[in-house]
């Protein structure tokens, strides 16, 4: 029972943050030209995105059957924000939340729904 609170608190975890991405995205009108020329919405998302990658982590640790498509590539960019920071290039980022960002709040919300 407390393994699935567990599992619980990391997937509401990412569900919160993908919100705050959602919200820079807004912030930002969509638009990458807007996005890449402020840095401290550069650093939230990479901010972000490695708290996922640490949920996604954490829960892959407890569950490894646990369901999350690209989990290795999510905890693999995680780590490169971390120990690479200076390699990470904006363009990146933009495709992550245009384009993966949106597969993982489906699956997050469905796993919830257990």
């Amino acid at each position: 029972m407390q393994q699935r609170s567990e599992i619980l608190k990391y997937l509401l975890d990412i569900e919160s943050i993908i919100e705050e991405l959602e919200k820079i995205l807004n912030h930002h009108n969509s638009d990458f030209i807007d996005f890449s020329l402020h840095f401290i919405s550069i650093r939230a998302v990479e901010r972000d995105l490695m708290i996922i990658g640490e949920a996604v982590s954490k829960l892959q640790k407890l569950t490894p059957q646990l369901t999350i498509s690209c989990a290795s590539q999510i905890i693999g960019l995680r780590n490169m924000i971390v120990h690479a920071y200076d390699s990470i290039d904006p363009t990146v980022l933009w495709r992550i939340l245009l384009k993966d960002i949106p597969i993982l709040k489906l699956e997050v919300k469905a796993l919830i729904k257990g």
